[in-house]
């Protein structure tokens, strides 16, 4: 009888491989299996480039590193995979000039998805490798979209409790390359996803039943929104900070804020605490995610729900609201529930 688990760790690699789009091996190592020797990826990862699934790029400015990629045949081997489908990445991922060009922020990205994966493990949470999925494409009408970093499924509890919760959170992963004004303007594309209903052919929807969210299809809550901010100093950090408040000042009197958490951090303060690490009591940029509608509030990511009002109410999660004035919405300062 053949073993179950024969090419289950190169399936695992490879799956790895072509949803991140790109990983050094030390990232490899600690995405798929932490508990062996990094020999032992080096090994899987050359017996999978000989098999041609996989290829390597060497970035001489971060000291030779080599960063691995999936080949167009390892890309079109893996979506075939059920829990694979539907993930296809776009045919660049595989071009060596192109994976050369976005090694910077791809692997960042992948360090961040490290973020994650490593805290959940240490809490005894629930998120697994393949719980991290890049550029999930959601339209927002007029031929417009908003393709975050990643969505992350993560289970805060351990999996055989029954109290434990199911976060989803789009990420965004900022490295400075563009300024803070463009940064904080990803929030009103969040929120143009947030109440976007397509026409729908037939009769429209009556008064008493509106059309629904395009996102209502995929998700029964909207998922959070993470700003991971890299490549600048704290100084750098707090601008961008002070641009998504501002940002969202624009966005009254809409129930996007009230209804969805938003939060930032430091990519270096998250990898030296995790995202869920009780934050500092003095800067934004002491470490944890820090909520980005309240100056004052600091949470770690996983708490439940923002509300205007405190545990007693309940904000409609409808773009539409509940019909409070304008001045009633920016009157009270959302914050998050522990």
């Amino acid at each position: 009888m053949i073993g179950m688990d024969v090419g289950s760790g190169d399936r695992m690699a490879l799956g790895v491989l072509a949803q991140y789009r790109m990983a050094t091996t030390e990232q490899m190592h600690r995405v798929i299996a932490p508990e062996v020797r990094i020999e032992q990826i080096r090994r899987r990862m050359a017996r999978l480039r000989v098999e041609g699934l996989v290829d390597r790029i060497t970035l001489w400015q971060a000291g030779r590193t080599r960063a691995w990629f999936p080949t167009s045949y390892g890309v079109q081997l893996a979506s075939e995979w059920p829990e694979m489908r539907g993930r296809r990445p776009s045919r660049t991922v595989s071009d060596p000039t192109a994976v050369r060009l976005k090694a910077g922020h791809t692997l960042t990205v992948t360090e961040t998805a490290l973020v994650f994966l490593e805290d959940a493990r240490r809490r005894g949470d629930v998120c697994q490798p393949l719980d991290w999925i890049p550029e999930v494409h959601h339209p927002i009408g007029s031929g417009e979209a908003i393709i975050p970093d990643a969505l992350v499924y993560y289970r805060h509890g351990p999996p055989d409790s029954g109290t434990g919760a199911m976060l989803r959170a789009f990420v965004e992963v900022d490295r400075a390359a563009m300024g803070p004004e463009r940064l904080a303007a990803k929030l009103s594309a969040y929120e143009r996803l947030h109440r976007y209903a397509p026409a729908v052919p037939g009769p429209g929807p009556t008064l008493q039943e509106p059309a629904a969210e395009e996102w209502r299809r995929r998700y029964p809550l909207f998922p959070r929104v993470l700003f991971v901010l890299d490549g600048t100093g704290p100084a750098g950090v707090e601008n961008r900070i002070s641009a998504l408040h501002a940002g969202a000042r624009l966005l009254a009197p809409s129930r996007f804020l009230y209804d969805v958490p938003v939060l930032a951090a430091p990519l270096a303060d998250l990898l030296h605490r995790g995202p869920s690490a009780p934050p500092g009591a003095s800067r934004a940029s002491d470490s944890g995610f820090t909520p980005r509608c309240s100056p004052t509030g600091r949470r770690p990511w996983p708490c439940s729900r923002w509300t205007p009002n405190g545990p007693g109410s309940r904000p409609s999660t409808r773009a539409g609201g509940t019909g409070r004035s304008a001045n009633a919405s920016r009157s009270r300062t959302p914050r998050c529930m522990p």
